[in-house]
């Protein structure tokens, strides 16, 4: 019988590491969690919450299925969101996809034959009704979209069940967050939408109209670039009063 040793020595030389990095590690982990944050992802073995955001255990509450869905009638996931708002008391929940999913390519297959089809309905169901429109794509494109569609989808239906409506209505501070994650160059991307009430919920364009429309997601290594340039954009108000200096000089 294959018992699995060499992984639990794996474990026995990460606890010894650790303990010798830091000597009060598990003394700390023992005592409370206090996460600041919900990751709603994919169960893809290649995606793990901690590693992509490069933080420690105790540092994110994770909760993962296939193609990160959001299913009101999944008890296990309203377990987890009712468990991270009311007792974690945590405010930032994040839904991430990644390219290249499993589950998103089954869903453009139009399969009916397994137990996992009825799980990515949602998903398949709105490839089938835009049809035409991801079909126009290459294929490479087209799995990419559905990606993305379907973590702007996802979002939307977790802003929507009724332990995040009365989290809002409360008043307790809980913001969403849609993003997505490259596998070959391991870089998140802020996908969005992001959403801290029922009212910007509302106010979103339709799904529907979600499809067609072209997005970049922004890596943060971009974003910080961005935000570079823009500090050594010049000063609008200096460059106006440059322009009237000028234009007095050349009048006298």
């Amino acid at each position: 019988m294959d018992t699995l040793d060499h992984l639990l020595d794996r474990n026995l030389a990460w606890a010894k590491r650790k303990a010798n990095a830091d000597a009060t590690y598990f003394q700390r982990m023992a005592e409370q969690q206090s996460p600041h944050y919900l990751w709603i992802g994919c169960s893809d073995s290649r995606v793990t919450a901690n590693s992509v955001m490069g933080l420690d255990p105790g540092e994110v509450f994770v909760h993962r299925n296939i193609a990160n869905m959001v299913h009101t009638s999944d008890l296990n996931l309203l377990s987890v969101i009712e468990y991270a708002l009311e007792v974690l008391n945590i405010r930032h929940i994040i839904l991430c996809g990644h390219y290249g999913c499993g589950g998103i390519q089954r869903a453009l297959t139009g399969a009916h034959s397994a137990l996992v089809d009825h799980w990515l309905q949602p998903i398949a169901m709105l490839y089938r009704k835009h049809r035409a429109v991801f079909d126009a794509m290459a294929d490479e494109q087209r799995h990419a979209r559905l990606c993305e569609i379907n973590v702007e989808m996802q979002v939307r239906r977790l802003a929507a069940t009724p332990l995040v409506e009365a989290a809002w209505a409360r008043g307790q501070p809980v913001m969403l967050h849609g993003w997505i994650y490259a596998i070959h160059d391991g870089l998140l991307r802020d996908l969005g939408p992001h959403l801290d009430s029922a009212a910007e919920r509302d106010a979103l364009p339709s799904i529907d109209s979600r499809v067609s429309q072209a997005v970049d997601p922004p890596t943060a290594a971009r974003r910080n670039a961005l935000h570079a340039f823009s500090a050594m954009a010049p000063d609008p108000v200096g460059a106006c009063a440059c322009g009237e200096l000028a234009a007095t000089q050349a009048g006298e």
